[in-house]
């Protein structure tokens, strides 16, 4: 895939981007093994939830150069790219690993010791967060269908049948000014599908303790890195094997 000039900056910023969680995840486990103060795990706490908030800020600030780089994302593996929902990980999946890490204690025991009420209130969390998700692909199954819109049809069937120069040239105007429009709809559903996850991440990190905190990012990080380490190792084996094929053809 041809990477665009706004998928090369985004590429070198999102590898060192991972490799600075990968040391966060390091320090996580740290504390989570050694007997720290509620302030140092809270000042660790802190600055893995602005390493997110960087990744948001730089990202979208590159979206609004070009916001399809981010919907054929160039830097991600293809095993990424299979669970990417609206250019990011689905804001569900944080339940579902949520309790996943209560029943096997990984990385830690901080969210097998949640209480009742702590656990109720992730329920919660989770029923509005649900909602928020089919908030976000009503509005991509909205653009989607604007697509067969009567002026994106009658633009198709100009840009068919004129052949003047002069005319090529206005319709090619008017083309401009549609992608324009569908461009800006397709940056307003990745911010919201953003804005839910960032909630969710938030809504999680207010009912948990610092303990749990740790463990907590601690599973997300570990998730997240080993995902990408998966992918890419399966990546390099598929181009090894093709230009293997390659070689032996020509």
């Amino acid at each position: 895939m041809i990477k665009t000039p706004v998928g090369e900056r985004f590429s070198e910023f999102f590898d060192k981007w991972v490799s600075q969680l990968d040391d966060y995840l390091q320090q996580l486990h740290r504390v989570s093994k050694e007997s720290l103060s509620e302030a140092e795990k809270q000042a660790l706490l802190s600055k893995l939830t602005a390493h997110y908030k960087e990744f948001y800020t730089v990202k979208w600030t590159a979206a609004h150069e070009d916001v399809l780089a981010f919907y054929s994302p160039v830097w991600l593996s293809k095993l990424e790219n299979a669970y990417s929902w609206f250019t990011g990980w689905k804001p569900s999946i944080i339940f579902r690993l949520v309790e996943s890490m209560r029943k096997i204690r990984v990385p830690g025991p901080g969210l097998a010791e949640l209480k009742e009420e702590q656990l109720k209130e992730i329920e919660q969390l989770r029923m509005k967060i649900k909602l928020e998700e089919e908030k976000v692909e009503r509005e991509m199954e909205r653009q989607q269908v604007a697509m067969a819109d009567q002026k994106i049809v009658e633009l198709v069937r100009m840009a068919r049948r004129i052949k003047n120069g002069e005319l090529v040239g206005q319709v090619d105007g008017l083309v401009e000014v549609a992608l324009k429009g569908i461009l800006g709809g397709l940056e307003r559903v990745m911010k919201a599908a953003d804005c839910v996850r960032l909630k969710t991440l938030k809504g999680v990190l207010d009912v948990l303790n610092p303990s749990q905190s740790v463990d907590f990012l601690a599973g997300i990080c570990m998730l997240q890195i080993q995902l990408r380490q998966w992918g890419q190792r399966r990546d390099s084996r598929k181009d090894s094997i093709l230009e293997l094929q390659n070689n032996v053809l020509f």
